[in-house]
């Protein structure tokens, strides 16, 4: 693939501070300010009165709507000024009035985001998420500080998602829920406070994952959250059966790692 050569468009209006660095074919429209210490890729759309500060990297052909605002102060009260930093990967959507805070020293001072995500209208990531590629936010939904988000995860609208959660890849959290609790990979929850309900059996088959493939996952998971025996037993069972199963196995691990003994908070089936 031929690389853009084309040089930065700059609007005359838009504030780029001496230091920021902006790679071939970036524009930046009207009324943005870009600080001294953020990095642009090449190809990236700043379309208009955004913000970008600290030690912000913004990865190819990215684009980033009006107001959105990223690399501002943590909303975190033992934050020092650190020069921590937020890292967004290549073809993402961000749209208008998002906010994105980086990293700070307790969480390994980096935020970061993956590839080809949708960060819809007025979401917000905060200090040290770790967020993977594909994942829809949908509009007002919010990450509290140290959640990690699985590739193709999506997050419904106004859904609130507690400080040091993981959301297991392709797992989908129904509009209006609080999560209080990791949610193990393909897994589905709904509610206030949100409680798993099934698996996303649409994002498997948009992921293209075979329909025998499917029945397993299903098939697992009437096993893992059965009403006999312990969490713990059920897991032995299961690995039994489907450890050549990596979408189950996928599951097993996210669950040991997890703790068997309520280590962490896990959305289970009411």
């Amino acid at each position: 693939m031929t690389k853009n050569k084309a040089k930065p468009f700059i609007h005359p209006t838009a504030v780029v501070e001496e230091g920021a660095k902006l790679g071939a074919g970036v524009q930046v429209g009207p009324y943005c300010h870009i600080g001294p210490h953020v990095v642009l890729k090449e190809g990236v759309q700043v379309i208009s009165h955004a913000v970008i500060t600290g030690f912000t990297e913004v990865g190819e052909n990215t684009k980033i709507y009006p107001f959105a605002s990223l690399g501002g102060s943590p909303q975190f009260i033992g934050y020092d000024n650190e020069p921590s930093k937020i890292i967004i990967g290549k073809n993402n959507l961000i749209r208008e009035h998002v906010t994105i805070h980086p990293g700070t020293k307790k969480g390994g001072m980096l935020t970061r985001i993956g590839d080809s995500c949708m960060i819809m209208v007025a979401c917000h990531i905060a200090h040290d998420c770790r967020v993977g590629n594909g994942v829809i936010m949908a509009n007002n939904a919010t990450l509290g500080g140290h959640v990690t988000v699985g590739d193709f995860a999506i997050i419904g609208g106004l859904s609130g998602i507690h400080q040091n959660v993981r959301l297991g890849q392709g797992c989908i959290i129904g509009g209006l829920s609080g999560v209080e609790g990791d949610v193990i990979p393909y897994g589905s929850v709904l509610g206030n406070r949100a409680r798993l309900c099934g698996l996303n059996l649409v994002g498997l088959k948009r992921q293209g994952v075979s329909r025998q493939d499917i029945h397993g996952i299903r098939t697992a998971y009437r096993l893992l959250f059965a009403n006999e025996g312990t969490l713990a037993e059920r897991m032995e069972d299961v690995v039994g059966l489907f450890k050549k199963d990596p979408y189950v196995m996928q599951i097993v691990k996210f669950l040991k790692e997890n703790g068997t003994h309520n280590l962490r908070p896990l959305c289970l089936p009411e």
